[in-house]
């Protein structure tokens, strides 16, 4: 199957993308392809990175945290092709947490650090029943001409 399929063959894309699926082994595998191609069709690609990242580790989170693994994945492109927000949300009360010092022999724990390191900002709100909502914004970077610096 071809990574990205030009916007010639199947049209302009919306402004979101929204999936409802069980997170399994391959899931990320199959969400980074699609969120490169929407990236890439929106002008947004040098986002695919950082966004293929962040959904990741919130997939893995549903995958080892939720009994279920039922999730809904939201990729929303942000007016203006400011950037774009994912939201991925399930039936699990349990919240997040931002580890504090993780163990170099730990299996787990960085995924919400790693998130943090590659977003703009991200949070928690209210999901379906009793569930939540994580959610993860990326902007693209604009280069300031007077110093050469970046800023989002």
């Amino acid at each position: 199957m071809n990574e990205y399929f030009p916007s010639v063959l199947v049209g302009h894309r919306p402004d979101q993308y929204r999936m409802c699926f069980t997170a399994g082994a391959h899931s990320a595998r199959h969400v980074r392809r699609i969120i490169r191609s929407y990236l890439r069709e929106w002008d947004l690609g040098e986002l695919a990175d950082a966004v293929e990242l962040a959904a990741t580790e919130l997939l893995a989170n549903v995958v080892r945290h939720v009994p279920d693994r039922r999730c809904t994945l939201v990729l929303l492109r942000q007016a203006g092709g400011g950037g774009v927000r994912v939201e991925v949300a399930d039936g699990s009360p349990r919240l997040p947490v931002l580890a504090g010092e993780v163990r170099d022999d730990a299996e787990g724990g960085r995924g919400l650090v790693l998130l943090d390191a590659v977003v703009d900002k991200w949070g928690v709100g209210p999901g379906p029943g009793d569930g939540k909502t994580v959610w993860f914004e990326c902007s693209p970077q604009v280069r300031d001409d007077c110093d050469g610096t970046t800023t989002p």
